[in-house]
């Protein structure tokens, strides 16, 4: 047994255990492998394993990998995308996680529609909107009082699927100093949905340190890269 299929077992325990603790059944939880590090013959292994949602930060990454992969993989651009990227990289993903602004929302919403008006074919690409609930300059996403603002203007986005919301936790020693922030992105989700009837079923929040506490504060989606790929020390 390779490391990676242990690492996955260990992943897959963890998970379980996080779902039980919070009354959720694991199979709730998607887990995307983050594969921005990782080596092609480890991310072969993954799919072998029946891995099939792969997440890429960089826009340029993705679009070199996508073509070496079959094509049942479901791509995730989970990194900064800038609007003068967006037309090569959707019919790539499957879902982006880092929709940040109302002008990038307004890009991918138009190329979908001048799809849609080539080919008379629906193109509805499906996004999570980045919110910044932690609050620290280095991060990018909306503020949770600005997406409450802006969410009409936001909801009206005539192609985007808005699927839900994503969050990045800061990295602290303590895992448990990030739990008010997952909180946080729950919460905010439960106020769109009691104030403007916002349907947002995922929430993409956890990574590698800190999945765990996101499962129990209602995470649907978990973006995992270290701790699937390094070797045990």
């Amino acid at each position: 047994m390779s490391h990676i299929t242990g690492n996955l077992e260990r992943i897959r325990e963890q998970i379980a255990e996080a779902a039980s603790k919070s009354g959720r059944d694991a199979d709730e939880i998607s887990l995307v492998a983050v594969t921005k590090y990782a080596r092609l013959d480890f991310v072969r292994e993954l799919i072998e394993l029946n891995i099939v949602d792969l997440g890429e930060a960089r826009p340029q990454q993705l679009q070199e990998r996508a073509p070496r992969f079959p094509h049942n993989i479901r791509w995730h651009l989970i990194g900064h995308l800038q609007r003068n990227k967006a037309r090569r990289i959707l019919p790539l993903t499957s879902l982006i996680h880092s929709v940040d602004t109302t002008n990038l929302l307004a890009t991918i919403d138009r190329i979908a529609g001048d799809y849609f008006e080539e080919y008379q074919e629906p193109f509805c690409p499906c996004v999570l909107l980045q919110v910044n609930v932690s609050g620290e300059g280095a991060k990018q996403g909306f503020t949770p009082d600005e997406l409450l603002q802006l969410w009409p203007e936001l909801s009206c986005a005539e192609f985007v699927q808005i699927c839900g919301l994503m969050t990045m936790a800061p990295r602290v020693d303590d895992v448990e100093e990030t739990r008010p922030i997952f909180a946080g992105l729950r919460e905010l989700r439960d106020q769109l949905a009691a104030k403007y009837d916002a349907e947002l079923p995922e929430l993409s929040m956890g990574m590698s340190r800190d999945f765990e506490v996101a499962i129990e504060e209602g995470a649907t989606i978990i973006r995992i890269g270290s701790r699937l790929f390094s070797e045990p020390a």
